[in-house]
């Protein structure tokens, strides 16, 4: 289905992209950053935090990294506690992501996960595969929701076309 070199890619696009995004957001104030522009989470900071969050839980399920700091989806707009805070945990979630892309046993993604939902309210077992595509795929969609969030105030992120990510990244 996936192999070690998409979750590769994929996890250099999404340092990417992020970097992009919060480089971007780095020139609105808290405020404007803060302020209901119509999202599924309402803002900028908040849709960012719930990825960061959604990044956190699903590393914690994957590799076992610590889980988020708030134990909901409605809480995940708070992740973090400030803009600095969240540009921190930002570079440090994807800096988890891409060594743990780096070094993942290609058989990991031959088996299943179990574990309890909270979105689902029951416990849940599906490939691994097809997981870390949901993980890439779900962090796709809240940029995506961002990126129009910001060009909507005139800021101006980075392309998003996957073909252009840079070899540097």
């Amino acid at each position: 289905m996936i192999d070690i070199g998409y979750l590769q890619t994929m996890a250099r696009y999404g340092a990417w992209q992020n970097e992009s995004l919060a480089s971007a957001a780095d020139g609105l104030n808290d405020a404007a950053r803060g302020e209901d522009r119509g999202g599924f989470f309402g803002s900028i900071s908040a849709t960012l935090n719930h990825l960061l969050w959604g990044d956190r839980i699903w590393m914690s399920r994957f590799a076992g990294t610590p889980s988020p700091d708030r134990a909901s989806i409605t809480d995940s707009v708070h992740e973090t506690e400030n803009w600095v805070a969240y540009r921190a945990a930002r570079v440090e979630m994807d800096t988890k992501i891409n060594a743990w892309a780096e070094d993942l046993d290609p058989d990991w993604l031959r088996g299943d996960l179990n574990w309890i939902s909270s979105a689902a309210r029951r416990e849940v077992c599906k490939p691994k595969s097809m997981l870390v595509m949901h993980f890439f795929n779900h962090a796709t969609h809240h940029r995506g929701q961002v990126h129009a969030m910001l060009t909507a105030v005139g800021a101006q992120p980075d392309d998003t076309d996957l073909f252009l990510l840079p070899d540097s990244v």
